[in-house]
């Protein structure tokens, strides 16, 4: 006998299906095939961060009775019929859009922050603090993506000199950092000048100079103008970027961060 058996869900809950499935499986190949380790932060949480802009838990609001302040006797039946009609539809819309947005979230809840992570900024910290700065590895480099750029630029204003000492090169793609609205010292934005490049999004060729008004690092093209895409094409530049950092210090010699040896339009005309 054939059988035939369909599933109707929802697109966006099978996005969710599909993330939680795919996320299963990388980590799976992480710690299998690279031999990684899976480990949960803080301690205690029993929680891995996956997105620092998520990094806070749910739990069950407390319910609060609020009394009215207001008398209702002195005011006209009509009126108070006509008020609780109103917040009668608001509430009955708000929690139909609660369900919709989240069919899984039958109760109101709230987000409780994980200790030490609850912000990208935190979260760079902590990784910092109890991870890197304790390992063995004589060569750190980083590649900060989008917001993750602001975080390492506020990991060096918290982290300068140990910062410094540990990471050979940055490759930022895309990066929303600005050195003058985090107030990044003079020192720190020699640093970022020596040793970090921002490939940004842009219609010109991979690794073509792109103006910056920040005093900060070089910026290239990732080749692409789509935001989401620039680390993927930048990566054979950046590792690139990372062996000529790498074999400097080696050598004692400074990087070469300002890819001179690449396609620079405006230089050339």
């Amino acid at each position: 006998m054939n059988h035939l058996l369909i599933f109707l869900i929802p697109w966006k809950d099978l996005n969710m299906l599909l993330m939680r499935i795919i996320t299963k499986y990388v980590y799976e190949l992480l710690e299998k095939d690279c031999n990684l380790k899976k480990i949960s932060i803080p301690e205690g949480y029993g929680v891995i961060v996956l997105n620092p802009n998520e990094n806070y838990i749910e739990v069950e609001k407390p319910k609060i009775h609020v009394q009215s302040s207001s008398d209702s006797s002195d005011e006209p039946a009509e009126k108070r019929e006509r008020k609780d009609k109103v917040s009668k539809e608001t509430k009955k819309r708000r929690d139909f859009y609660e369900k919709y947005r989240n069919p899984q979230r039958e109760k109101e809840m709230m987000q409780l922050y994980i200790r030490e992570n609850g912000s990208p900024e935190e979260h760079a910290i902590y990784v910092w603090d109890h991870f890197i700065a304790q390992s063995a590895a004589e060569n750190v480099f980083f590649v900060a993506h989008s917001y993750g750029g602001l975080a390492f630029v506020e990991l060096m204003i918290q982290r300068e000199a140990d910062v410094k000492n540990k990471v050979t090169a940055v490759a930022l793609t895309d990066s929303v950092h600005n050195v003058w609205h985090q107030e990044a010292g003079k020192t720190i934005r020699e640093w970022m000048r020596e040793n970090c490049c921002n490939w940004v999004s842009s219609s010109e060729p991979l690794d073509t100079s792109v103006e910056s008004m920040l005093p900060d690092c070089p910026r290239v093209s990732a080749g692409t103008d789509r935001h989401e895409l620039t680390s993927w094409k930048s990566f054979p530049s950046i590792f690139k970027f990372f062996t000529e950092a790498s074999e400097a210090k080696t050598s004692s010699l400074k990087p070469a961060v300002t890819r001179r040896s690449h396609r620079i339009k405006h230089e050339e005309l």
